[in-house]
């Protein structure tokens, strides 16, 4: 049995993946800002701990993840939210959230980020460039840790039915990805130590989760 905080817990991707960890036998603690959440994390069998990420400190963090084995940062600002925000949630959410993992000794750390934030970015679009910097930037700073890191950059996300199936590459092309799919090759990234210190892009695709993660491994 394990023990996974996740960071940004009452999201689409968190709420499938805690189902799936707890139906493994697995121990999850949510970590959400709201606090008429709580009955929706409990009801899947979490720990809920209300605690917002864009206010709390390391301090706050360190304790809510001490006794854990790992840690996935799922958290975003999400649509319509401001570029302040992209950088207070997804930025420095993840930067925060790193450092508490350090301190509180777990060394296992997994980040969802998103595809294509590496090349050139559309500067006309404040609110795009925002999210864009705040996602790599991210990246940047979670590689510089002592975490054993695994990033995560799923194409489009989309409410449709899982497939099992994906594309896992470095670099993939465009596409979209089902979010249950994401929080299946979450699953599948803790489950294996080797994938710390990967980047990988994700679309649905013809290669079952835990054979693309296998592969993904030995192609280095």
């Amino acid at each position: 049995m394990s023990r996974t905080v996740i960071i940004g817990g009452h999201g689409k991707i968190s709420q499938i993946l805690t189902t799936q960890l707890v139906e493994n036998g697995d121990e999850v603690v949510s970590v959400f800002r709201n606090a008429d959440h709580s009955s929706d994390i409990s009801a899947l069998g979490a720990e809920p701990v209300v605690c917002d990420i864009e206010t709390a400190s390391v301090d706050d963090l360190v304790p809510i993840m001490e006794g854990a084995d790992a840690v996935v940062f799922a958290a975003g600002a999400g649509p319509g939210s401001s570029a302040e925000r992209k950088h207070t949630v997804d930025y420095e959410g993840s930067v925060k959230s790193a450092a508490a993992a350090e301190r509180a000794g777990v060394s296992r750390f997994v980040q969802v980020s998103a595809m294509g934030i590496d090349g050139e970015v559309d500067t006309s679009d404040d609110i795009w460039a925002a999210y864009v910097a705040a996602k790599r930037n991210a990246d940047i700073e979670l590689r510089e840790t002592s975490l054993a890191w695994t990033i995560l950059r799923p194409g489009g996300l989309t409410d449709d039915e899982p497939t099992g199936m994906v594309t896992l590459d470095t670099e993939t092309e465009r596409g979209s990805i089902p979010r249950a799919d994401v929080a299946a090759l979450i699953a599948a990234v803790l489950t294996f130590p080797e994938t710390a210190g990967f980047t990988w892009e994700a679309i649905s695709g013809e290669t079952p989760i835990p054979a693309a993660v296998a592969a993904a491994v030995s192609a280095g």
